[in-house]
Parts: structure tokens; C-alpha cells; sequence
């Protein structure tokens, strides 16, 4: 944070540009205002910025980013600067970082299916066009390669279709990755090159050794980029965000900078309205052929699914897919464990003229059988297997073949 003296008419998320003595810029947004002087926040980072010799002009705009169809395939860093040795973008315009209001009598209820290619989640808790659904992930689990392979898997399925609609013109995926280190990253860019779906995808990249302020704004600037996309090209965007405890991290250091009366482990007070102001922007409006679907990736400290963020983030969204450790450390990938795992509208997604006419009924026979199955492996635990019923042991049987054939899919191209 930066205070400034002496300012005269100052506003709330005004952006100001800093020049250092070595002639670099950098840019920075208002906080707050108090009287003559202004609390600017520098996304780059205050290291290196001399008091007395670094000039500052306020630009009397707020945040705005440069959008273009031709952001796809594209690679940029937390701030939209290309990073990937690429001229800089032709921007058709330049669009508030916060994006547009809805007004919610325009938002048209999510419907047709966006297929990922991984069963437990197209099979049982399939995701809608314009749904914002979470994956709820922890440290050393494999969300980024979840996360990976949704996107060179993802693609549309058409109404009255039974085949993807598979990346066509019409269908792109922005992709941000916060607070990721130098591996993930690479891993990220290499996997979406060698499998030829970066032509379809527009990556934001902020790294771990980025300055914590550029968090806040990455989100932004890939969802006002998808919000481009969808709105005024038509497209159906996915949009993947990930790892968002980086970014309620960042969201606390900001706070605790400010010093802000902090709320649960830490975390300001007003970190569900922010959250929200990110995931809410998912949907469809009426009059555009396009829609905006959001999986975020959080990973939970602890494996505590009642952390403040999860926790926020399953109030705000439609569902959550719960990656679990137990499954991992069986080597059953994905280890996407369905019976904690919920899609609140995957009603309006599947059915006759979309998937199947029996879609429902299988997914929920396949609940049912599987739960039942984990209690009798709960009961054999305490009675042995001799005590077993035979309809016991095909609950069993079926649980094993569930796990090992069904949800156990490797991380190979989708067929």
C-alpha cells in the first residue's frame, strides 16, 4: 500500500500510474480517500518505489482491461500482459474489470449440458450451461490434472442430440490459475499445447512469486474476458478458476494491510460478498446465444470442508464436486467421491432430448446402490464377511466395480 498526500479530488477505484526513477511504471487502484490524502493499493508491488523521486498521475478511470476474440490461444500473466512471446492484443474494446450488472429478471435459467468427459461428474453430477459449480479439492490431491483435463475434454452437447457438439466454433475456456508455482504452471501451458486444445483456451497465469495483489485482480480480468466472449462473440465459455484459496489468502493480506477488523480464522468480514461478486457472474441473459459456466478449484486447509472458504463458496454456488483423499490413496483417478458431491440443476441439463430419458433414474439407482454399499463395508468391518447376507455381498461386489471400473478412468484423451 502507498498513502499519498496532497490530492485533490480523488475517487474510490481510481487507477493511478507510478513512474520510478529507473523510468518504469506501474499501476495501482484507490482504496480509500480521507480528506487530502489516498490509500492506493500497487498491483506490482511497492518494492523499489522512492518516496521522493517517484512520480504518480491519477487517471481519472477506473480498472479496464483490452478484450479480443483473438485472446485465445493466448497466454497471459495476472495482469492480461501477454507472456507468451506473442505480439500484444488488438483490443476491440476496453471493458470494466468488474463487469456489468445483471439485472436478474434478464438471467435465463441454466439449461443443456456441458459435458466434461469424467463419469462421476457427466454421469451423476452433470453441469448446465451458465452453472457455477466448485470442485472442493486439498493439498497433494490431483485437481490440476482434473482441472487440465476438463479442458481438453470439455465440449457441448446439443438439445435433441445424444453426440458432443465437440469444440466447435462456438465453445472457448478461459482459464486462471492463482498463486500456482513455476511447475504447475508449465505443467498447465505444455498440457494444453501437446494436446491441441490451446487454441480454445485464453490462460491467465499468476505465479506464486507474483506480487499477492495481483490475486485480486486475476478472476476479474478472466471473467470480464469471458464475459466478451459470451455476450457480444456468443459463445459458450467455461471458465475455470483455480486455486481460489490463493485468492481469499490474498484477499486477507490485503485486509490485514488495511488493517480491518477481521472476521472467522482471519478472513475479512466481507469476504462472502466478494466472493460472491466473482461467482455470481456465471449465467446466461436473454437476447445472447452465449453463457458463462464456472468450476472454481479451492483447495481445503486441512481437509476441512467447514473452512471459511468452502464454506462461503457452497452458500454462494450450485453444488460442489468433493475430490477425495481417500479414494487417491487407493489410486482410483479421478477421485472424485460422489455421494458428498451435489449439482443443483442437474435436472434441467440431462433428460430426453438432451442425454437420455433414463439419465435421472440411473444416476439415482447408482446413488442408491453405492451408499448402501458403503454401509455394508462400514458393517463388515465390525462383523466379518461370513455374517453377511447375499444381497450384502452383491452391495459389496457392486461398490468394488463402482470404484475400479466406473470412477477409475485414467488421465488418457476421452473417447
Amino acid at each position: 500500500l502507498v498513502v499519498l498526500d496532497n490530492v485533490k479530488f480523488a475517487q474510490y477505484a481510481e487507477i493511478v500510474n507510478f513512474t520510478l526513477p529507473n523510468g518504469t511504471s506501474r499501476s495501482g487502484q484507490v482504496l480509500e480517500v480521507v480528506g487530502s490524502k489516498a490509500i492506493v493499493q500497487v498491483f506490482e508491488g511497492t518494492s523499489g518505489i522512492d518516496a521522493k523521486k517517484t512520480s504518480c498521475e491519477f487517471t481519472g478511470d477506473i480498472l479496464r482491461t483490452p478484450v479480443s476474440e483473438d485472446m485465445l490461444g493466448r497466454v497471459f500473466n495476472g495482469s492480461a500482459k501477454p507472456i507468451d512471446s506473442g505480439p500484444p492484443v488488438m483490443a476491440e474494446d476496453f471493458l470494466d474489470i468488474n463487469g456489468q450488472p445483471i439485472n436478474p429478471h434478464g438471467r435465463i435459467y441454466p439449461e443443456e449440458m456441458i459435458q466434461t468427459g469424467i463419469s462421476p461428474i457427466d454421469v451423476m453430477n452433470s453441469i448446465a450451461r451458465g452453472q457455477k459449480i466448485p470442485i472442493f479439492s486439498a493439498a497433494g490431491l490431483p485437481h490440476n490434472e482434473i482441472a487440465a483435463q476438463i479442458c481438453r475434454q470439455a465440449g457441448l452437447v446439443k438439445k435433441s442430440k445424444d453426440v458432443m457438439d465437440y469444440h466447435e466454433d462456438n465453445f472457448a475456456i478461459v482459464f486462471a490459475a492463482m498463486g500456482v508455482n513455476m511447475e504447475t504452471a508449465r505443467f498447465f501451458k505444455s498440457d494444453f499445447e501437446e494436446n491441441g486444445s490451446m487454441e480454445n483456451v485464453c490462460l491467465f497465469l499468476n505465479l506464486a512469486n507474483d506480487p499477492t495483489i495481483e490475486r485480486i485482480i486475476t478472476p476479474r480480468l478472466a471473467l470480464t474476458t469471458a464475459e466478451f466472449l459470451a455476450y457480444q462473440c456468443e459463445k459458450h465459455v467455461l471458465v475455470i478458476l483455480t486455486d481460489m484459496s490463493s485468492y481469499a489468502e490474498a484477499l486477507r493480506e490485503v485486509s490485514a494491510a488495511r488493517e480491518e477488523v477481521p472476521g472467522r480464522r482471519g478472513f475479512p468480514g466481507y469476504m462472502y460478498t466478494d466472493l460472491a461478486t466473482i461467482y455470481e457472474r456465471a449465467g446466461r441473459v436473454e437476447g445472447r446465444n452465449g453463457s458463462i459456466t464456472q468450476i472454481p478449484i479451492l483447495t481445503m486447509p486441512n481437509d476441512d470442508i467447514t473452512h471459511p472458504i468452502p464454506d462461503l463458496t457452497g452458500f454462494i454456488t450450485e453444488g460442489q464436486i468433493y475430490v477425495d483423499r481417500q479414494l487417491h490413496n487407493r489410486q482410483i483417478y479421478p477421485p472424485i467421491n460422489v455421494l458428498p458431491s451435489l449439482s443443483r440443476l442437474m435436472k434441467s441439463a440431462i433428460g430426453e432430448g438432451m442425454t437420455r430419458k433414463d439419465h435421472g433414474d440411473v444416476s439415482n439407482q447408482l446413488y442408491a446402490c453405492y451408499a448402501i454399499g458403503k454401509d455394508v463395508q462400514a458393517m463388515k468391518a465390525v462383523v466379518g464377511e461370513e455374517a453377511l447376507s447375499a444381497d450384502d455381498l452383491l452391495y459389496l461386489e457392486f461398490l468394488q466395480k463402482f470404484e475400479k471400473q466406473f470412477i477409475t478412468q485414467g488421465t488418457a484423451a476421452w473417447d
